[in-house]
């Protein structure tokens, strides 16, 4: 499918890197401005301080019970070590990691779609997600979840199995979220290799599945533990005198917390309402001075961009019915597949904690996938109509940008008139 005239085709081609360096700039530009912490920083920064100093998190000279696995904090804590104990240090990784992201994008839609256009569209889009953006410059887990859960998604695409498991497990590592994929690439891994072999020749393709997606994923994640293993000073860590029935113990602790965490929180979403943004959550909120009036507002709000989300809502109900319809003819477009389950696996299983305290934040791990749904519709669009789909795709993309532009001042935390801020809040549940 060739869409645009060689010259432009090759404009289109370098587009991604242009993209993800401007974004970079972007997600850089005064990321120290919030001199505090936003929303939850206030933990993982302070376990990257621990981290640093002892290797292992701690509260004052005991041990601290701590949820959530640690290399998130490893690398919030590196960022700190180049770059200082300061705002811009705690966020600079998941700005790094935030840029890289696009460029991911950009090489998995060039696999699935094998068009410098769409692979440049995919790059663009990802690049004006408001979401993306506010994850891109603020200390928590989830951008780096999702970058991770990105790169085995393209390491899956190119069969390098192995590394598909070792980044997996980074993922794990980061959050426990990571299990689905773990679980999603490891049964389609599988088979393919159910419907490549038959009898004995089945034995090495099955074992050389289970170290990829079960015994690889796992030894990554218990090294990420290194800290905690060497440390005299972690939760639980003399448990027993068995080192492997502490760190059990700990992580039944650790589970019980996850499954049992029903509080009540203001900004909590029910992951019905994630894909329509329609309770995002306010990172950060302020009423300082400067503004040129007595009234002024400062607030980072974890908003995808709303139109990006409303019609990405529509594209991936599009793509789920493509891929049922598929499914019932046996002929599957891989591209189907990619995008069906990292949906899946990054935001199905919430359905299943109706009870559970959640936020629409969680959605980052599959934005990139909503996004490769987008790329697909346009696909279609510009295969169809010609002429035509491409001024609605170029259109679209317009409306898109603008409304990013609009939201943005909400995304990087800039101080404006309480007038100007409330003119962004167009759902009462959005304050």
């Amino acid at each position: 499918m060739r869409i645009l005239p060689y010259s432009l085709d090759m404009v289109a081609g370098i587009a991604p890197v242009l993209i993800a360096l401007l974004s970079f700039i972007l997600r850089l530009v005064d990321l120290g401005r919030v001199k505090g912490f936003i929303f939850d920083e206030v933990y993982y920064v302070d376990g990257a301080r621990d981290l640093l100093k002892y290797g292992v998190e701690v509260t004052g000279s005991k041990p601290e019970f701590i949820v959530h696995p640690p290399l998130g904090k490893w690398l919030i804590a590196l960022g700190i070590k180049v770059f200082g104990d300061s705002g811009f240090g705690w966020r600079f990784t998941t700005a790094l990691v935030g840029s890289l992201m696009i460029l991911l994008v950009a090489l998995i839609a060039q696999r699935l779609f094998r068009s410098a256009l769409l692979t440049g569209l995919a790059s663009a889009l990802m690049a004006i997600d408001g979401l993306a953006l506010v994850h891109s410059r603020t200390a928590l887990l989830d951008n780096f979840l999702a970058f991770f859960v990105l790169l085995a998604s393209y390491l899956f695409l190119t069969k390098r199995y192995w590394w598909t498991g070792f980044v997996l497990g980074l993922a794990l590592a980061t959050k426990w979220n990571a299990l689905y994929f773990i679980i999603a690439f490891g049964l389609i891994g599988l088979y393919r290799a159910f419907t490549h072999h038959s009898g004995r020749d089945l034995i090495k393709p099955t074992l050389q599945r289970v170290g990829q997606f079960v015994v690889a994923p796992l030894a990554v994640y218990l090294t990420s533990w290194f800290g905690w293993f060497t440390s005299d000073r972690g939760w639980d860590r003399h448990y027993s005198s068995n080192v492997f029935s502490s760190i059990i113990y700990y992580h039944q602790q650790m589970l019980n917390f996850h499954t049992g965490l029903t509080e009540k929180h203001t900004y909590q979403a029910n992951p019905w309402s994630w894909m329509v943004m329609a309770r995002p959550t306010s990172f950060y909120y302020e009423t300082p001075k400067g503004c040129g009036t007595d009234s002024c507002s400062q607030e980072i709000l974890a908003l995808g961009t709303p139109f990006l989300w409303w019609l990405g809502t529509i594209a991936v109900v599009t793509v789920f019915g493509l891929w049922i319809r598929s499914v019932a003819k046996r002929r599957i477009d891989p591209a189907l597949i990619v995008i069906v389950t990292g949906i899946s696996a990054g935001y199905l299983p919430w359905f299943f904690f109706q009870q559970r305290t959640v936020f629409s934040f969680y959605a980052i791990v599959f934005e990139p996938f909503l996004i490769l749904a987008l790329v697909y519709c346009a696909r279609s669009i510009l295969t169809n109509y010609g002429r035509n789909g491409e001024i609605v795709v170029a259109a679209t993309f317009i409306v898109l940008f603008f409304n990013f532009l609009y939201f943005m001042p909400i995304y990087l935390g800039d101080v404006m008139t309480y007038d100007a801020w409330h003119a962004r809040m167009w759902f009462a549940s959005w304050i």
